[in-house]
């Protein structure tokens, strides 16, 4: 399958099959995460993987409205960084997500990005507050943003090279 034959198939899922996410499939994710760029190639990110439903039930919350998505999924990725480490952790992060995305659909599985970053849960708390509490991770670590994984239980369609707005695109001026 080519590149952007994944890219054009991968949708945000937010409905999974009751099934667990296949460790070997779970690690390639976890790979694919942790081949991403990074600036000067510090790589301040660390990834928290919950696969607990009771865990991932009480994440469903981090975010108001509640992402009921991650009460549904097979697993959940949290990537979290040190700001301290890099003044890119952001965008360190994002590219870490974006991998893992787009790998969880190339293996089949489906996949949701939940934003975190500057976020509420649903109980008024900050997210970062919210998650911190349930995942234990030190104060100095912030977090971008989870992913959830699990089983298809049903597919969006994927974009077609038609869809894609080249108007967008500018070249030499704006």
């Amino acid at each position: 399958m080519e590149l952007l034959d994944t890219m054009l198939r991968r949708r945000s899922v937010r409905k999974y099959a009751p099934e667990k996410v296949e460790k070997d499939k779970l690690e390639t994710i976890l790979k694919a995460g942790l081949t991403s760029a990074s600036g000067r190639g510090i790589r301040p990110w660390e990834l928290i993987v919950v696969e607990d439903p009771e865990t991932l039930q009480k994440l469903a919350g981090c975010r108001e409205p509640e992402k009921n998505m991650l009460a549904g999924a097979g697993a959940a990725i949290a990537v979290i960084a040190d700001p301290e480490k890099s003044s890119t952790w952001v965008e360190d992060c994002s590219i870490v997500m974006a991998n893992m995305h787009l790998m969880a659909d190339h293996l089949g599985l489906g996949s949701c990005w939940v934003q975190c970053r500057m976020r509420t849960a649903h109980n008024g708390q900050s997210t970062e507050d919210y998650v911190r509490c349930i995942l234990g991770y030190p104060e100095n670590m912030k977090i971008e943003a989870i992913l959830s994984v699990g089983s298809l239980a049903g597919h969006p369609d994927p974009y077609n090279e038609e869809d894609l707005r080249m108007d967008k695109v500018h070249y030499e001026t704006y």
